[in-house]
């Protein structure tokens, strides 16, 4: 089992669905969580605590960069250090192009992008000066290579994650490795199975594993590339997809 002892993990976009169940593994693991959403997370905060772990909730729009630069004065107070981050916090836009409005491209690329960015770039300028390394783990998503019909700005967000990625890896390497995880379609709020039509189900499991994720298939993963046993790996978009895209 990955240990995460002596680590401490920010998590953005933890307050529910795929962040939420890394929070909850990386403080299994051992490490400190900064859990950070847009909402209260203070559940899941008290889900790692009475585990016996040590986690922090702050609520902070990603997309802002004025609470960004606040949210990382708070880290720095509360946990003097940290060395890894899971960029989780997203949002999904399923919208004919011909009917999406620029208000709502803003939308997406601000959460899915600029946040990334936004986020990435605070906590690599502090790994860089602490000077012990570190890891970035940016969560993007199998549609970012297969595309789909009104799904275009999400998907195009998709892939700006897995460029920034691939960008930073080269930048930052040796010392901070960066990697994306690419899940396809997961059981979460976002993704719901009972709210899927047949027709949308049917599509979403016309995959070689035949079935819907679940949010942990994304977690472990998540706590690997955060530990001792990814140490040759960067730069990569890792598919948890059921077999949906085979690069």
């Amino acid at each position: 089992m990955t240990t995460l002892i002596g680590s401490t993990v920010l998590v953005t976009g933890a307050s529910r669905g795929i962040g939420k169940a890394i929070a909850l593994a990386m403080g299994k693991a051992g490490a400190r969580v900064a859990l950070i959403a847009d909402s209260d997370s203070s559940e899941v905060c008290q889900l790692i605590t009475e585990a016996g772990g040590e986690a922090r909730a702050y609520v902070t729009d990603v997309s802002e960069q004025d609470q960004v630069s606040r949210l990382f004065k708070d880290l720095l107070r509360d946990f003097k250090s940290f060395n890894i981050l899971v960029n989780n916090a997203g949002v999904q836009l399923e919208k004919p192009l011909l009917e999406t409005d620029l208000s709502e491209f803003e939308w997406v690329m601000g959460t899915n992008v600029r946040g990334t960015f936004l986020m990435g770039r605070e906590a690599i300028r502090h790994m860089v000066a602490q000077g012990v390394g570190g890891r970035v783990i940016n969560i993007a998503s199998d549609l970012a290579y297969l595309g789909r019909e009104q799904f275009s700005v999400y998907c195009a967000s998709k892939a700006a994650v897995l460029s920034l990625t691939k960008s930073w890896a080269r930048e930052f390497a040796p010392g901070i490795l960066v990697n994306s995880i690419c899940p396809g379609p997961i059981d979460t709020n976002m993704l719901k199975v009972e709210n899927m039509s047949p027709q949308w189900l049917a599509k979403e499991s016309d995959i070689p594993l035949g079935r819907i994720g679940q949010p942990d298939e994304i977690s472990e993963l998540a706590v690997f590339l955060a530990g001792p046993g990814s140490t040759f790996i960067t730069g990569q978009g890792i598919g948890v997809n059921g077999g949906s895209v085979m690069p």
